[in-house]
């Protein structure tokens, strides 16, 4: 046994021998760790936990928490579009007549049938502001054109023609006695819309007398159109909007679109003609705005600033040869001073050409204004109405006071208007024609400039103008509501100028406000 041990000893010892020391042998990465496990298992768990967890890490897909790359917007602040409310739907419009071209004169004009109410004198006024009037402020048509502002013009001198009712309580309220007038004047009318100063009677069964002369048919036809007007009556308001469409469009016939002249260039003083019909449309333009009429008037006016005599005012002759007078300037002047308010270009030196002629033929010692040169009186023609004393109107004091108003001066700031008044004072209307004592020009223009005074001036002067006009008016057959053509200027333009001009002498407190 001890043989046997001693064997086994042996071997072992062989086998150590043989065996490579550690430091002389490579070991294994396995038998590295196995070593390492062995001396250290809580370093061994560690690292397989790690591992394990580096493992788990790796399999997680990371990418779906990357953030996006930013976004970058690029804005412009603008300002928000300015709204504007709707339209309201179109009322039926109201076709007066076919459509016309704005610069080219018509021959005759086509009238539609008269609409039912219009033009009858047995309706009553239909006046501004009642129910009855109420389509007539809805934007219609004339010609094609939209009839703008028929609600009322723009603030400034029309009176009371743009305010509601404003056509009512004239002088002394003889409102009857304006509506019988203009009832005259629309039955007179021809069916061209022009007013005939000698053959208005074509009335059936009319026996008015009164003729005036063939000439002064657009002088006339102006002023019947303003009598319309001057009581709130337009192509689009009103009972008469027939009369005055067609008023309107006669008118605008008579102009010679390159000119811009209204009428013809004949006799001596076809500049009044001019004058009237400019200041009729100016006017209508102003209380309507109508655009068809704008070219019209501009060119209208354009010719009386070149009809002016240059640093001077108005006479006869186109182009202008020196002479002034201040009775076609006066008309010249409320011609230019309506355009202007209607926003028509206007030569403003005009309005001091004018102002200066009129200081230049006034006394300043009387306040008398002389018709061509300083002391003189109205203009008359010998043997045909040199039998009206002059001296009995002071038509030309009247004229420039009245226009020095218009003109922008004051009685307070200008003390020659007071004496001017005072003048006019001593001759108040008084209905006298077999003593040749009427001169309705200088009623009318005396009138006007009266009113513009205000106060005791204009108290005194109504008190004898109501009865003067209203009780003269005629109330008889055909001749009813018209005037007999009286006075120094009647032969001239007739029964229509004497029934024009005195229905607008009562419409004065509503045709103009005071301007001061």
């Amino acid at each position: 046994m001890l043989g046997m041990q001693t064997r086994k000893e042996s071997v072992h010892a062989l086998v150590e021998r043989t065996q490579p020391s550690p430091w002389e042998r490579e070991e294994t990465f396995a038998e590295t760790v196995h070593d390492w496990l062995q001396r250290s298992p809580a370093f061994g768990i560690s690292m397989a936990l790690h591992f394990a967890v580096v493992m788990a890490l790796a399999a997680i897909p990371w990418n779906l928490f990357d953030e996006d790359e930013p976004v970058v917007i690029t804005a412009q602040v603008v300002a928000p579009l300015e709204e504007f409310p709707d339209d309201p739907p179109p009322e039926e419009p109201v076709i007066l007549e076919p459509k016309v071209e704005l610069d080219e004169p018509i021959d005759a004009p086509v009238v539609p049938d008269a609409i039912p109410g219009e033009d009858d004198p047995s309706e009553e006024p239909n006046m501004v502001g009642s129910d009855s009037d109420n389509d007539d402020r809805a934007d219609t048509m004339l010609n094609g054109a939209p009839v703008l502002g028929i609600g009322g013009p723009p603030s400034g001198k029309v009176g009371g023609r743009g305010t509601p009712g404003g056509v009512t309580g004239g002088i002394g309220s003889y409102d009857p006695q304006v509506e019988l007038g203009l009832a005259w004047l629309a039955d007179h009318q021809n069916e061209d819309g022009s007013w005939d100063a000698d053959g208005f009677q074509h009335t059936h069964g009319c026996q008015c007398d009164g003729p005036g002369s063939a000439s002064q048919d657009v002088g006339v036809t102006a002023l019947a159109l303003m009598a319309f007007t001057g009581r709130g009556y337009t192509p689009a308001r009103g009972k008469y909007k027939r009369s005055t469409a067609r008023a309107m469009e006669w008118l605008r016939a008579q102009q010679n679109s390159e000119t811009g002249l209204i009428g013809e260039d004949l006799g001596h003083a076809f500049l009044y003609d001019h004058g009237l019909a400019t200041l009729a449309l100016c006017d209508l333009y102003l209380m309507t705005r109508v655009p068809m009429l704008r070219t019209p008037c501009q060119k209208a006016i354009n010719y009386v600033g070149r009809a002016r005599n240059p640093y001077g005012a108005w006479r006869y002759d186109v182009p202008a040869t020196g002479d002034n007078d201040t009775s076609v300037t006066g008309w010249m002047v409320f011609a230019l001073s309506t355009a202007k308010d209607a926003g028509l270009k206007v030569d403003n030196e005009a309005f001091t050409g004018a102002l200066t002629w009129f200081d230049e033929v006034t006394d300043t010692s009387t306040g008398r204004t002389g018709y061509d040169r300083t002391g003189s009186v109205s203009s008359r023609i010998e043997n045909v109405n040199d039998h009206f004393a002059p001296e009995k109107g002071e038509a030309m004091t009247a004229v420039a006071l009245l226009c020095r108003f218009f003109l922008g001066q004051d009685p307070e700031a200008t003390p020659i208007m007071s004496k001017q008044a005072d003048l006019l004072a001593k001759l108040p209307p008084v209905w006298e024609p077999d003593a040749h004592g009427c001169d309705m020009y200088a009623w009318y223009y005396a009138t006007y400039a009266m009113f513009q005074m205000g106060g005791r001036h204009w108290k005194a002067w109504k008190k004898s103008l109501g009865p003067a006009i209203a009780e003269s008016q005629r109330t008889d057959g055909h001749l009813e509501g018209s005037w007999d053509p009286a006075g120094p200027w009647g032969y001239s333009g007739g029964r229509v100028y004497a029934t024009a001009l005195m229905t607008l002498c009562l419409e004065v407190e509503q045709r103009y406000t005071r301007v001061r």
